[in-house]
């Protein structure tokens, strides 16, 4: 079995996830033009495409990923899923449709009317990462200004933005990886002291963390809602001892901190290679 990683970056993740494959697996980071050139129907693919830096969208290769189904390769996170979990608008709408719970959210258009006060809100790009460009307006006056600043950008101009409800900050959130199906990592991530997001790219902490089984079960439903094989979940406290699904990101980047079992990597790769001959009993002839 030919297992590809489709992905626009080289990064320490992918290559880990590659690394850690079974023997009898030869697995590859690609580009989305190399996938499309290499793997044929006995291979699978993963899709790992991100957001991209101008926040106006998810990096190219979608396409690939939807000519490789088409052709009959397996693939785990597909175009539609990938699209479900970086549009956060279309997020909110699975999380909704399945019942999840999320904070309230609505769209802006930059050439739309004036948006109503329901504050405080958190206002963010339509496709974000890395925590760029999230704002937390606590007042209407700190909200007009920022939607004022908003108008020149170009992500802002093409998609518009989210406004959602802020769930009261508790200075941590927990991400958990999920593959297959199976909750195979999880992390509690703490916020820099005077930040209220808990992003790493902005001073946050990672912190070793027993995930409670009622959110690995809410991480696995989100998953399942989009359609992911491999997906990272953040979850909020949501301040009654239960949680709230925040985002997903198909290309979630994480490390063996991440650990609950197994190493994640690991675990990772096993659950997908199990999926995948699940489909196809005839891949597991290699594993024997």
């Amino acid at each position: 079995m030919l297992l590809a990683f489709v992905a626009g970056r080289t990064t320490a993740t992918n290559v880990a996830l590659a690394a850690a494959a079974p023997d009898w697996v030869d697995a590859r980071v690609l580009s989305p033009e190399q996938a499309a050139a290499t793997l044929g129907r006995d291979d699978v693919a993963v899709g790992r495409l991100d957001v991209s830096d101008s926040l106006d969208g998810p990096e190219d290769g979608l396409w690939a990923l939807g000519t490789l189904a088409a052709s009959g390769v397996r693939v785990f996170n597909r175009a539609g899923a990938l699209l479900a979990v970086h549009d956060k608008l279309l997020t909110a709408r699975v999380l909704g449709r399945e019942g999840l719970p999320h904070p309230r959210t609505t769209m802006l258009h930059a050439d739309g009317p004036a948006a109503p006060w329901t504050g405080p809100v958190v206002v963010k790009p339509r496709f974000g990462s890395w925590g760029l460009e999230v704002t937390l307006c606590e007042n209407e006056i700190d909200f007009r200004r920022h939607l004022r600043a908003l108008e020149p950008r170009p992500w802002f101009q093409r998609h518009g933005a989210l406004v959602q409800e802020l769930i009261e900050p508790a200075g941590y959130d927990l991400r958990v990886v999920v593959a297959a199906g199976t909750p195979v990592g999880a992390i509690s991530r703490v916020a820099a002291a005077g930040e209220w997001r808990t992003n790493l790219s902005l001073g946050g902490t990672r912190r070793r963390v027993d995930p409670p089984p009622g959110a690995l079960a809410l991480a696995v439903w989100a998953a399942a809602a989009a359609g992911t094989e491999l997906v990272g979940v953040d979850l909020l406290p949501d301040g009654a001892g239960g949680w709230t699904v925040l985002e997903l990101n198909g290309a979630v980047d994480f490390t063996t901190e991440y650990r609950i079992d197994r190493d994640p990597f690991v675990a990772a790769v096993s659950e997908l290679v199990r999926a995948a001959c699940a489909r196809e009993p005839a891949l597991a002839e290699g594993a024997a």
